[in-house]
């Protein structure tokens, strides 16, 4: 019944949001569309004099993206800009999830604590009355950046320096996050991916996309049938402590290479958790299912070489090797979803990752580790 009532709330705070835009957002001063920002909007956002704005580019998907020219004075030359969706309809399953309120707060309050790994961000703004939010960062268009994907992944060195980056941001965090999420702290308004509103609906799309899948590949994605059924306790066990800030997403379409250093983009669902949520997502997605196991033992090696490196604990091979056969019930969770929901992603990615989680989960006897420890 709590979970209704926690889920019912979370679902009325998007509709209220949604509600107060369309009745008050023309009024407001927050922007609501790329079209809307005005070199005033953008300089109170970025803190610089803009005298101008030009659009350059413009893209629509989750999040309506622009790169922008400025002129004005100590601005950059051109920003990509991140801000709320366009329909209703994609809006609120953005409510749902958090993303946009989460971005927006990521970049104002944590990521300045972060030396490397990540865009710098020129400012960014959020309005709890409507939900509506700006992410001003970089643009990265105009410096020689690579960007992978599923079907062109990271070579082993590169991937090693994702888990680098992984280090760095788990270290920063660690030890200073409350026992538990909540609170007025700085970092109370970080949730565990257990605690999600959203879950009591999870195991019922993870389901229905396993059907729609089983007539349509012939990847075995019943495999994964335990998680569904004890989705509560599987994602319980994962998130058990100990906690830190989590990329929440740390898949190669999610990564970038700049001067021979990695990155992570797409900070929207920053979580708190136990690392080994981030280094499932980042080495079942970002390695071939025929070469990780080959590589996995040491990429986790040099991960808690790095973590230490960074100021954070020792952690012991032997648990953390099992809190990653465990957690791949994320990156299965989200290969699944995804695949199964289509849209979302390429169809070629989608089912590669689907591959890879599917795969991982055999060979890792996910499900043999949570039964274990459940």
């Amino acid at each position: 019944m709590r979970s209704v009532m926690r889920f019912g709330a979370h679902v009325g705070r998007g509709v209220r949001r949604l509600a107060a835009d369309a009745l008050l957002g023309g009024r407001r001063r927050f922007p609501r569309r790329v079209t809307d920002l005005t070199p005033g909007s953008l300089s109170e956002i970025i803190g610089g004099r803009v005298a101008a704005i030009t659009p350059l580019d413009a893209t629509a998907g989750t999040s309506s993206r622009a790169r922008l020219a400025l002129a004005g004075d100590d601005v950059p030359e051109s920003v990509f800009v991140k801000m709320s969706a366009g329909t209703a309809g994609i809006r609120m399953l953005g409510e749902l999830a958090g993303l946009g309120e989460t971005e927006a707060r990521f970049y104002r309050e944590l990521a300045p604590q972060l030396r490397r790994g990540l865009p710098r961000c020129h400012g960014s703004a959020f309005d709890p009355l409507t939900g509506r939010y700006v992410v001003v960062l970089e643009d990265m268009a105009v410096s020689e950046c690579q960007f992978p994907d599923t079907l062109h992944p990271l070579r082993t060195d590169q991937l090693a320096q994702v888990l680098g980056v992984l280090a760095h941001l788990h270290a920063a965090f660690w030890g200073r996050l409350p026992e538990k999420p909540g609170g007025p702290g700085q970092f109370g308004w970080l949730r565990s991916p257990s605690s999600d509103p959203a879950n009591l609906l999870t195991p019922s799309v993870m389901k229905m996309s396993a059907r729609r899948l089983a007539a349509s590949t012939t990847i075995p994605v019943d495999h994964g049938r335990y998680i569904w059924e004890n989705f509560a306790r599987a994602t319980a066990i994962v998130d058990s402590g100990p906690h830190t800030v989590l990329h929440g997403d740390s898949h190669p379409g999610n990564t970038y290479l700049r001067d021979g250093q990695a990155g992570l983009l797409d900070w929207q669902v920053v979580r708190r958790g136990h690392p080994s949520r981030d280094l499932a997502y980042a080495i079942v997605l970002g390695t071939p299912g025929s070469d990780r196991h080959a590589v996995e033992r040491e990429l986790l090696d040099g991960y808690r070489q790095a973590l230490a490196a960074e100021g954070g604990p020792a952690l012991g091979a032997d648990d953390l090797w099992t809190r990653y056969r465990q957690a791949v019930v994320h990156p299965y969770l989200s290969a699944l979803t995804t695949a199964g929901l289509g849209g979302l992603q390429d169809d070629g990615i989608a089912l590669e990752g689907l591959r890879r989680a599917v795969t991982a989960l055999d060979e890792l006897e996910t499900v043999a580790a949570l039964r274990i420890s459940g």
